[in-house]
């Protein structure tokens, strides 16, 4: 990669002056009015213009990235001269998931990492399996053969009260409602990013404002609750959470509950929302797809004859592993990232200044043409060794990538096969049709109203 300086000193041409004027083409007051009632579409397009976009919204210049290279200079070889996006450390951000592992930056991120590493290592999530596999089966216990379901509903609850479990050895089985019920309002400003209303919503006291910091209050008694007895049951789990209490700064200090609250939050949200998601959306491709689905049941009988899967078959499920990878392609729960570029730096040939927003989405990149035959279709069977081979390392990046890659990547693709795999034992889910699925793309890729399915028992 080219230094700034000797690069042109043009930046990329900005899209205001390659999109035809009309009411949804020009910008207004630096906004661009497709993003918020569009974003997927909005990003779609943006593509078309090339590999390094410029666009301004308001006083912010922001720079889209689709070609992977570029894309791996952002997170991985010059990861140092880039923070989170300005959007992590909005009001509403901040509020939500404070200093923790998403959101901090710097000497206190790579401590927090360091902390938490360990939870996650090999060995440690090999004994989580059968907590997936407990509660996946305690929670098809209630299912009725032909009763109509919303999945998307019940993933959530079960990755919740899994990720609660095994990281903090804690029941929420009486709030994981609830907090479906609460994450379903938090979302909805995360719809409208970088518009005049989300700046609003986040500096002002209007009525989403105050709605929103409501929902995460409710989020924060749970949190604090589970802490709270931790504490005062003084005892050592092992787990994630008597890792942080017992951490200490060099000054022999330890964590606050605040302190606390942040990685309790970030790691209780994201190690449940994303995976459920995944799931989601799997369950969603499969019943559009019944001959994927023929073969996904054929691998789960050859290899388990009907007994429960463990940590151990996870080598040998490599179709289900496959239809999660697909899964994750088509619908990446976290369908973009974003930066802010510390230094002046050059990406494709071009200048980006101090200060810009950097932003990359696997949404688009996950079903560029150039990457992937066919790439709207859902085939698990493309993930060959030979397209392994000759794939850009950041033309799928479901996970992120570089030093702050998603620390719990293989805690999830290790969940996502497991419940694939327990509840596609016993039940074919068949989606219904009189609720049609729509994308809400915010904080993630949700489906809008749920998925609605019918339960029929193998």
């Amino acid at each position: 990669m080219n230094k700034a300086e000797d690069l042109p000193i043009q930046n990329a041409r900005p899209v205001s002056a390659r999109v035809p004027p009309g009411p949804k083409g020009h910008l207004i007051l630096g906004v661009m009015p497709e993003f918020n009632s569009d974003i997927l579409g909005f990003i779609e397009r943006l593509k078309e213009y090339g590999d390094v976009v410029r666009a301004r919204f308001f006083y912010v210049d922001a720079y889209f990235l689709y070609d992977p290279d570029d894309i791996e200079y952002i997170l991985s070889s010059n990861a140092k001269n880039f923070i989170k996006a300005m959007s992590l450390r909005s009001n509403f951000f901040s509020r939500l998931l404070g200093n923790g592992l998403v959101t901090s930056e710097g000497e206190f991120w790579r401590r927090q990492r360091r902390l938490a590493q360990p939870a996650f290592h090999r060995q440690r999530i090999s004994a989580y399996g059968e907590v997936m596999v407990a509660y996946t089966e305690r929670l098809m216990a209630s299912w009725l053969e032909e009763e109509t379901r919303d999945i998307h509903r019940d993933m959530m609850r079960l990755t919740l009260e899994i990720v609660a479990r095994t990281l903090f050895n804690a029941d929420v089985s009486g709030d994981a409602d609830r907090v479906g019920r609460i994450l379903t309002e938090i979302v909805k400003p995360f719809a409208s990013q970088a518009t005049l209303k989300w700046i609003l919503d986040n500096r002002l006291p209007t009525p989403a404002h105050l709605r929103f910091h409501r929902s995460v209050k409710q989020i924060d008694e749970i949190v604090y609750r589970i802490i709270a007895e931790r504490r005062a049951s003084g005892r050592d789990e092992g787990d994630l959470l008597s890792m942080l209490l017992q951490a200490q700064d060099e000054d022999g200090s330890q964590m606050t509950d605040s302190q606390l609250r942040d990685e309790v939050m970030t790691l209780f949200l994201a190690g449940h929302e994303t995976t459920a998601l995944a799931l989601s959306w799997s369950w969603y491709l499969l019943g559009l797809n019944p001959k994927t689905e023929q073969k996904f049941h054929a691998e789960l009988d050859q290899v388990l004859a009907g007994r429960k899967p463990t940590f151990a078959d996870l080598s040998n499920l490599k179709y289900t592993e496959k239809i999660v990878k697909e899964s994750m392609r088509l619908y990446p729960p976290a369908f973009g990232v974003g930066r802010e570029a510390i230094n002046d730096c050059g990406i494709g040939g071009f200048r980006i200044p101090a200060k810009a927003q950097v932003f990359a989405f696997q949404w688009v990149t996950q079903r560029d043409p150039r990457y992937f035959e066919e790439p709207d279709e859902f085939d698990p069977d493309r993930w060959t060794e030979e397209l392994l081979a000759k794939l850009p390392k950041y033309a799928y990046f479901p996970f992120g990538g570089g030093p702050r890659a998603c620390i719990g990547n293989t805690f999830a693709m290790m969940e996502i096969v497991l419940v694939l795999a327990t509840i596609g034992q016993k039940f074919r889910l068949k989606l219904t049709t009189d609720l049609k699925v729509e994308i809400l793309a915010a904080m993630s890729l949700r489906p809008k109203d749920g998925i609605r399915v019918s339960l029929q028992k193998r």
